[in-house]
């Protein structure tokens, strides 16, 4: 495994002190990048990287399971990383898996072995999340107006964006790599013009369902970012002599492929301008690329240092200013399926009246629960216009599947676990998390049922009629006796869920006061 390190000065002037230092982990299916860096004065400044070689992708078998030698090499890269962020606090550091993690059906293992080693959970992103974080990435560091197509080859997945400024209007994440495409086509290290034609034929396969929607939308300039491509940007330039050159072109690459196939091995491939720890997968990454350029008829690539790091470093940043885009995917969600606003409000109020008074003495309160149960009653009725008998079902559907920037994998499934138990029987295999708690994900599904049923005549304020009290599974609420007594089906309902939540250990009792 190969270990690389940079820096820039990682001491910081005690005098800014409105610097906020912040981290970044990248468990990428080819190498694993930390980011330490600051914000200050609206700007980020990296202070430290580094870099290790682990090519998990490697161990995915045909199954889609990981392997035990892969993962003890992504645990020993964490080992030789958690130095460099012990001492942050969880909030100021975020620590993201993508396309390795993301299909390996035993990646929970590899996810529950990190936390021995440091205290952050492991977030896996879906192919839209990672597409849209490295678009961020890139538009931070160009800013240009034009229409571009960003391009991002990592060790298992390439992703594509189409997008404008800060905006993005279509991304696709596609399953091809150099680790996952070397593993296939140049598996034991040789290299010839067949295997490059084959390899070429399976990417441009791969990507045929893309390309319509792509070049009907057009593009002006098209940017590369990633290791692979700046990889092969540094081997054009050794061989042009053109330093100051910044793009690639088809030629270019032509050319280096005949070279790669005249060296015939990867031991020998010593190609000008390309780092010893970049070969065994240049050939593969090099094959992608060649498949794209004459799939999407790409003229010229210029290639950015930035990418799904960066995007993660300057979310971070909208983050700490309190600009949360998973508010805005919310309230777009609930537009879009012409949620109720005015009853997702109420849910909304009668949920955080109930979360005040129980968070302490359930030990719930935490901003991130906060969160997710005010989205929870914003979209709970997203699946009303679909079948109104079974509108929590559908709900719980449509927000498992549906994209949600900014959302990891968990914190989305989180959401439609809750949506799916809103009402009826809970069921018993919900609330199985690797960042959740499963006693915490059924206190925030109590809060969000009471609130749900407590609206159901869907009038205003009812949640200052009531007032819940907990110890750990033992629940109790007190109405107003006047206001329970004119609320003969919520008696109704509140004797049915008595019997609901026994299901999931829970004792209710209500009464009126």
């Amino acid at each position: 495994m190969n270990t690389q390190t940079m820096q820039s000065n990682p001491i910081l002037d005690e005098k800014e002190s409105n610097a906020v230092n912040v981290a970044v982990l990248d468990i990428g299916s080819n190498s694993f990048h930390l980011v330490v860096a600051r914000i200050i004065d609206d700007s980020v400044q990296v202070l430290h990287k580094v870099k290790q070689k682990v090519r998990m992708a490697n161990g995915l078998d045909k199954n889609n399971v990981l392997s035990e030698e892969s993962i003890v090499r992504g645990l020993y890269a964490l080992i030789n990383i958690r130095d460099n962020i012990a001492g942050f606090h969880p909030d100021k550091i975020r620590i993201v898996g993508t396309y390795t993690l993301r299909t390996a059906k035993n990646a929970n293992d590899f996810i529950h072995r990190a936390l021995d080693i440091f205290p952050y959970p492991v977030e896996i992103i879906s192919g839209f999340e990672e597409a849209r974080l490295i678009y961020s990435g890139v538009a931070h560091t160009h800013h240009d107006q034009n229409k571009r197509l960003v391009i991002d080859i990592g060790g298992g997945s390439t992703e594509f964006i189409i997008g404008e400024a800060f905006t993005p209007h279509i991304l696709r994440s596609m399953p091809m790599g150099c680790v996952s495409f070397n593993k296939k086509f140049f598996y034991d290290g040789y290299i010839t013009k067949q295997r490059f034609r084959r390899a070429i034929l399976q990417a441009r396969q791969t990507l045929l369902p893309i390309v319509p929607l792509y070049k009907v939308m057009g593009w002006d300039n098209c940017i590369g970012a990633s290791g692979s491509i700046k990889s092969i940007l540094a081997v054009c330039k050794a061989i042009s002599g053109q330093e100051n050159n910044n793009s690639i072109t088809l030629t270019q690459l032509e050319e280096i492929k005949d070279i790669c196939c005249e060296l015939e091995h990867v031991d020998t491939l010593n190609l000008a301008g390309l780092s010893d720890d970049r070969k065994p997968v240049f050939c593969a990454g090099l094959a992608v690329l060649i498949a794209i350029f004459h799939t999407f008829e790409i003229e010229s690539m210029d290639v950015s240092n930035s990418g799904l790091r960066e995007g993660m470093l300057y979310e971070m940043e909208g983050v700490l200013k309190n600009v949360d885009i998973r508010q805005r995917t919310a309230e777009s969600i609930a537009s879009l399926y012409h949620v109720d606003k005015q009853q997702a409000k109420r849910v909304q109020k009668t949920a955080m009246h109930l979360y005040q008074q129980c968070a302490d003495d359930w030990c719930i309160k935490k901003p991130e629960f906060i969160q997710l149960l005010n989205w929870a009653a914003l979209l709970h009725e997203v699946g009303l216009n679909i079948n109104s008998k079974h509108f929590n079902k559908h709900s719980a559907y449509i927000i498992a599947n549906v994209d949600m920037p900014g959302f990891n994998q968990e914190q989305q499934r989180f959401l439609a676990e809750l949506l799916k138990n809103q009402r009826k029987k809970i069921d018993k295999k919900s609330g199985m998390f690797e960042q959740f708690n499963k006693d915490d994900f059924l206190k925030v599904l109590l809060l969000l049922r009471f609130a749900v049923l407590f609206n159901i005549n869907r009038q205003d304020n009812p949640h200052e009629n009531v007032k819940i009290l907990v110890n750990n599974k033992q629940v109790q609420l007190k109405f107003k006796q006047t206001w329970l007594e004119s609320q003969t089906i919520l008696q109704m309902d509140l004797l049915n869920e008595i019997d609901l939540l026994e299901n999931a250990q829970f004792e209710l009792e209500f009464s009126g006061k």
